[in-house]
C-alpha cells in the first residue's frame, strides 16, 4: 500500500469525527424512545406519548435555522468548533435539566425541556455536519461519513439499550434510576466538548456570509448555478429509495410474512445488524479511499438492490433462521457501504462557503422520499389495497432501486466535477 493511502487511516481529524459523531447520536433517544419508556413507566398515557413524539420536529426543519450557524461567527474557537461547543453546553444543560423531573408531576415542563434538547440536538447535528464536510480532504470523505455513522450508532445504543439496562438495573450493574442516569448521559456530553477542543478548525473555508440574506439566497442560487443541478437533486431522492421502501416493513415480513418470533427479529435486528452495519460504513469508506466517489456510488448502489433479493428469497423459502441472518447482515452491510458513499456525496457536492446551509438543505431532500415510502409499502401489501405478496413486493423494491444507479451513471460528469470542486 502507498504511504499516502496509509496517511488517511492515521488522520486525527478521523478521531475527532468520531468522537462528534457520537455527539451528534447521544440526545436522540433521550428525547425519543428511552424518554417514552420513562413516561410508560411513570403511568402517562398513551396519547401524551404520542403527542410526545412531536419533539423530534426540530430534526425535519433545521435547514430553517442553517443559515443562521453560516452567516454569524462565535468569539471563541471559529465559526465550527464555537457552535459546536455552544450546542453541545446547551445538551449537556438541557438533558440534565430533564433529570431533575418527572413526567408524572412535572410533565409540561419536561416536554418543554425535550423540545429545547432536541432543537439544541438538532442544531448540532448541523453544525457536526458542516464540520466534517470543511474540514477533510476529499480521500477522508467516505471514511469520515463512515466514522460518524458508527459515532453515531453506538450513542444510540449507550442512550437507548444501555440508559434502560442502567435505569434498572441487571445482575451486577446496580440501578441507577432515571435521575442518575440522565446526569450520567448529560455528563457524555463531554465526549463532544472534548472533540470541539481537540479538533481543528477548518484552515481552508472562505469566510462567513457578509449577510443573513447572502446566507439564505447564495446557497441555492449557487447550487442551481451548476450543470444538471435539477437532475442531482433527483439523484438525492432516489439513491436510496429502494432501500428503503423495503426496510420500511422488514420488521413487518419477518414477524408476519415468514413467521419468526419478537426474540428472534429483535436479536438479529439489534446484534447482527448493528454489528453488519459498523462492518458496512468501515468497510465502504475504507474502499472510497480507492474507488472514488462515483465507482463507490454506483458499486454501493449495486449491493444495496441485490440485498432487497434475499428478502425475496426469504419470502419464497419460508421460515429459514441461515437465510434470515444472511439477509439481515447482507442488508445491513450494503446499507453502511451505500450510506458512507451517500453522506461522502453530500459532502462533495457543498460549497464550503455556505456548508451548514447547503447540507442541511441536501440531507432534507434526500429524507424526503425515505419519509413518504412507508405508507405506499403499506398500501402495496395491504390485502386490502393491492395486497402484494411479500416476494413480489421485494421484487417491487428491487425494482425502485434501480432508477437511482441509472442516475449515478447519467451524472458521472457530474459526481466527478464536485468531488474535485469541493476539495478543500
Amino acid at each position: 500500500m502507498s504511504t499516502s493511502y496509509l496517511e488517511v487511516f492515521r488522520s486525527p481529524r478521523l478521531a475527532v469525527i468520531l468522537a462528534l459523531g457520537f455527539s451528534s447520536g447521544l440526545p436522540l433517544a433521550l428525547t425519543g424512545g428511552t424518554l417514552q419508556g420513562w413516561m410508560t413507566v411513570e403511568s402517562v398515557d398513551l396519547s401524551t406519548i404520542g403527542i410526545f413524539t412531536l419533539v423530534g420536529l426540530p430534526y425535519v426543519w433545521k435547514f430553517l435555522w442553517a443559515p443562521a450557524m453560516d452567516r454569524f461567527v462565535p468569539p471563541f474557537l471559529g465559526r465550527r468548533r464555537g457552535w459546536l461547543l455552544l450546542t453541545q453546553l446547551a445538551l449537556a444543560a438541557g438533558i440534565a435539566g430533564m433529570a431533575f423531573l418527572s413526567p408524572r408531576s412535572n410533565l409540561t415542563a419536561i416536554a418543554w425541556l425535550a423540545l429545547f434538547v432536541a432543537f439544541a440536538s438538532a442544531s448540532q447535528d448541523i453544525v457536526v455536519d458542516a464540520y466534517r464536510t470543511d474540514v477533510v480532504s476529499r480521500e477522508e470523505r467516505g471514511l469520515a461519513g463512515a466514522l460518524g455513522v458508527v459515532g453515531y450508532r453506538l450513542a444510540m445504543l449507550v442512550s437507548g439499550a444501555l440508559a434502560l439496562v442502567l435505569v434498572a438495573g441487571s445482575g451486577w450493574i446496580p440501578a441507577l434510576g432515571w435521575r442518575n442516569t440522565y446526569l450520567l448521559m448529560a455528563a457524555l456530553m463531554a465526549v463532544g466538548v472534548f472533540a470541539a477542543f481537540w479538533g481543528e478548525e477548518p484552515s481552508t473555508a472562505p469566510a462567513a456570509p457578509r449577510t443573513l440574506r447572502e446566507a439564505v439566497v447564495e446557497p441555492l442560487r449557487e447550487f442551481f448555478s451548476r450543470p444538471r443541478a435539477g437532475w442531482i437533486l433527483v439523484l438525492l431522492v432516489l439513491y436510496k429509495l429502494g432501500d428503503a421502501f423495503a426496510g420500511s416493513l422488514t420488521t413487518a415480513f419477518l414477524l408476519r410474512g415468514a413467521g419468526f418470533s419478537l426474540d428472534d427479529v429483535g436479536l438479529v435486528n439489534k446484534a447482527v445488524g448493528l454489528a453488519s452495519t459498523i462492518v458496512g460504513v468501515l468497510f465502504g469508506g475504507a474502499l472510497m479511499v480507492r474507488l472514488g466517489l462515483y465507482r463507490a456510488l454506483m458499486g454501493f448502489g449495486v449491493l444495496q438492490a441485490v440485498s432487497i433479493l434475499t428478502f425475496m428469497w426469504l419470502a419464497l423459502v419460508g421460515k429459514s433462521y441461515p437465510i434470515m441472518v444472511f439477509a439481515v447482515g447482507f442488508e445491513n452491510i450494503a446499507w453502511g457501504m451505500g450510506t458512507a458513499a451517500f453522506v461522502a456525496l453530500l459532502m462533495a457536492l457543498c460549497d464550503h462557503r455556505f456548508t451548514a446551509t447547503q447540507y442541511a438543505l441536501l440531507s432534507a431532500l434526500a429524507s424526503f422520499g425515505r419519509v413518504y415510502v412507508g405508507p405506499a409499502a403499506g398500501y402495496a401489501t395491504d390485502p386490502k389495497y393491492l395486497g402484494l405478496s411479500w416476494a413480489t413486493f421485494f421484487l417491487l423494491a428491487f425494482v425502485v432501486a434501480l432508477p437511482g444507479l441509472a442516475f449515478v451513471w447519467l451524472l458521472r460528469e457530474e459526481i466527478e466535477r464536485a468531488e474535485v470542486a469541493a476539495t478543500p
